[in-house]
Order: structure tokens, then C-alpha cells, then sequence
């Protein structure tokens, strides 16, 4: 394994399966002062800054320089002032200030990936899947992404609210909303011993406690011997790869769990199970569908392919590729930048066409005429007895003992 701290960075900015990079040093600098001397470049921003009918100054003109660079890029690709970066390392520690969604592109529309528990989005009813089609009365497009996101994320450090008019999922019926930001608090890791001793786990994301938390919950049952494991990645859209890979070394005694692929040394990685496991003889079901993405798909393929577990629900969202946080010279700034792809353990690159349930189960058999979850799948507020699909898990675990 490489030494370069990985990752799965995510934030209301959108999905990001990550390698956290430090790349400074004299070469770093030597690239960086090259790249600034390029004399097309400063030409061109020092004649629209001389004659331009409407005046800009050199700091707006940069910054519309690296924007139109970024707009080359895929969507996940992007630059992060110092409060976009804050709130990316907040999250990654459970908590930030914003409306607690997560958005993508997905079929050239922009779509929600998930709401997070008790955030303003979930409490407006926003469900995975819905796609975004009016900001602020604005129509929006696919490829208007990064300027959505500058919006949406403007509006949350300045304390103000959004309006939106989305559509449902598999359906044309639209709604509006208007959300406003608050702090988010995210318990990555919830657990609850079921009738016929059946363990159940929300993993909501990935943290930086989250595998400790997890082996603690396991280890609380080890005196209750289970005869089922069912873990719930639903709505789950990603976090710390270390951690992923860690929760996934749990459960697995051999076996490769992810490797990544990309043009630079660093980026090139195979990961592979260590011969210690918990729970090894426990039957083990995990529940996925649409809003699963990045590290939770990293998790849910290698149980499937290693064959330690069967996954449940619907497709996952699809979300294949490598994205560093690289910090910049200018203290505080940082590149969210696209750098590999990632693979399944048999080799399968996932990236926008999801992992497929073994079991799957149709939408609409679990949800209501409005696709709302019949529970609420991001927490166990819920009467957890009501959700189809944990109901349909126990029953599959119960055929297997």
C-alpha cells in the first residue's frame, strides 16, 4: 500500500472518491512559477483588463481562467477556496454547515445523489434521484453543474436559502422547495439487534471514527452470537477510503478489495484483505440502491465479488473514478482534481453504470406512489419492522440458516 493518505472525500459540493495528496516541494513550485510566466496567458488577461469595455480586475479574470480551465475537466474536478476545502474536511469529521445533499450529474441531468439525516433537504422531502431542474426560478442543465454548485454553496456560506423545483424519480411529477442552511451532524454508524438475533447496521458514510465504531458494535454482540449480519449501505454516498477499505478488511480474510488506476505512480494501488476477520460464519446481507455511491460501492463490490456477502435493492449510482485533494501554494486553497479510476476486485470499472444487486428488488415494491421510503432510510428513527427491504433481507438470511 502506497503512503500517501487515500480518501473518499464528499460534501454538498458533490461526490468525491479521493486520494488526499500533499504534493509541495521545489519541483511543485519550480512547475508553478513556470505556468504563471506563460506570457499568451498574461497577455490576455492584461489587454481585457486594459480595454475591455467593462472593467474586470486581474483577480476576477484569473478566476475565470481557472473556471474555464475546470470546465475542460469532468464535473468532479474542481477548485476549492478555503472554505469549500474547510467544509470538505468538516465533513469528512462528521459535521459542516450547508443544506446536506449531495449532487451529481447522472444521464446529462443533475440528480441528487442523497439527503443526510436531519438535514434541511431531507427534512423538504428531497429523495435520491430527483433531478434538479430550476435554481433561484433559474433553469438549470448538466452541464451547468459547477455553476449550480458555486450557488448553492455561496448561498451557504452567506447564510441564505435556495429555492428548487425538482423532479421525482421515475416519474415527471415536480415539486419546490426552499431550503435554508444549518450545521449537519452525521453519525456515520447505527446498529440495532434484531428478532432471531439478527444484526442490523446503517453505515451512512465514512468517517474517520467509522470503522472504530463499527468494530466496537460488533464486538458489543459478541456474546450474542448472530445468526445474520445485514448491513444497510442505502443512500449511503461515500466518505474516507482508508475507511471503506478497513470496514471492508472486517469482514473479508483474503481477497483483493479495490485497486486504482491512473498516469502517475502513486495513483497505480491494489488493496488486499488482511487474514483477520470478525463475524466470518455470520450470513450477510447489504442493501444498496440508487443513492449508494463512491466508497460504498467500493465496500459493497468487494463483499459481492470475494462472495462474503449478497447485496440486496436496486442498482448503485455508479460512480468509478479517483479524486485528489491537492493543496495549493496559496495557503488554504486546494484542487479537488480527477487523477485514476478505481476497480472492482475482478477487474469491473462501475462508473456511471452502478454495481448490480444479486437480489434485486424492484422501486416501487418498497416505496409509496411518491417514492418516499416507507422508513426513512437514512437513520433508524423509523419502526424498522415497516422496511420491505430489511423484512426481505431477514427472510433470506433466515433460508440460509
Amino acid at each position: 500500500m502506497s503512503g500517501i493518505i487515500r480518501n473518499f472525500s464528499f460534501a454538498a459540493a458533490g461526490l468525491a472518491l479521493g486520494l488526499s495528496l500533499t504534493l509541495f516541494g521545489q519541483e511543485h513550485t519550480q512547475q508553478y512559477k513556470t505556468r504563471v510566466d506563460y506570457p499568451v496567458l498574461l497577455d490576455v488577461i492584461d489587454t481585457i483588463e486594459t480595454y475591455y469595455v467593462k472593467k474586470f480586475t486581474e483577480e476576477e479574470l484569473i478566476e475565470a481562467a481557472i473556471e474555464g480551465i475546470f470546465s475542460k475537466l469532468d464535473p468532479y474536478s474542481s477548485f476549492l477556496d478555503k472554505q469549500a476545502f474547510s467544509n470538505i474536511q468538516e465533513s469528512n469529521d462528521g459535521e459542516y454547515y450547508g443544506f446536506g445533499v449531495e449532487i451529481a450529474t447522472d444521464n446529462d441531468q443533475i440528480t441528487i445523489v442523497t439527503p443526510f439525516p436531519q438535514s434541511p433537504a431531507e427534512l423538504a422531502g428531497i429523495m435520491p434521484g430527483d433531478r434538479i431542474i430550476k435554481l433561484n426560478q433559474q433553469l438549470v442543465t448538466a452541464d451547468k453543474l459547477e455553476s449550480l454548485l458555486s450557488e448553492i454553496k455561496q448561498h451557504s456560506y452567506d447564510k441564505q436559502a435556495i429555492d428548487l423545483e425538482l423532479v421525482r424519480a421515475n416519474s415527471e411529477t415536480s415539486y419546490k422547495v426552499t431550503i435554508s442552511p444549518s450545521l449537519i451532524s452525521i453519525n456515520s454508524v447505527e446498529a440495532q439487534l434484531l428478532d432471531n438475533q439478527i444484526g442490523y447496521i446503517r453505515l451512512s458514510s465514512f468517517q474517520e471514527n467509522s470503522t472504530q465504531d463499527l468494530v466496537k458494535q460488533l464486538a458489543l454482540w459478541q456474546t450474542k452470537p448472530l445468526n445474520g449480519l445485514i448491513l444497510d449501505l442505502r443512500n449511503n454516498p461515500g466518505g474516507l477510503l482508508d475507511q471503506a477499505i478497513q470496514i471492508a478488511d472486517i469482514f473479508l480474510d483474503r481477497g483483493r478489495i479495490v485497486a486504482t488506476e491512473g498516469r502517475f505512480f502513486d495513483a497505480n494501488s491494489d488493496y488486499y484483505a488482511s487474514p483477520q476477520t470478525m463475524v466470518k460464519s455470520v450470513p450477510m446481507l447489504v442493501l444498496i440502491n440508487k443513492g449508494s455511491a463512491s466508497a460504498s460501492e467500493v465496500l459493497a463490490a468487494a463483499l459481492q465479488e470475494n462472495g462474503r456477502a449478497k447485496l440486496i435493492g436496486q442498482t448503485s449510482f455508479g460512480k468509478g473514478t479517483v479524486q485528489s485533494l491537492i493543496p495549493t501554494l496559496t495557503e488554504g486553497n486546494a484542487i479537488k482534481l480527477t487523477i485514476a479510476k478505481y476497480t472492482t476486485p475482478n477487474g469491473k470499472d462501475i462508473h456511471s453504470r452502478g454495481i448490480e444487486p444479486d437480489i434485486k428488488v424492484a422501486l416501487e415494491t418498497i416505496t409509496t406512489d411518491e417514492s418516499m421510503p416507507i422508513i426513512d432510510a437514512n437513520s433508524l428513527r423509523g419502526d424498522i419492522a415497516e422496511d420491505k427491504l430489511v423484512n426481505s433481507a431477514i427472510a433470506w438470511i433466515k433460508t440460509e440458516k
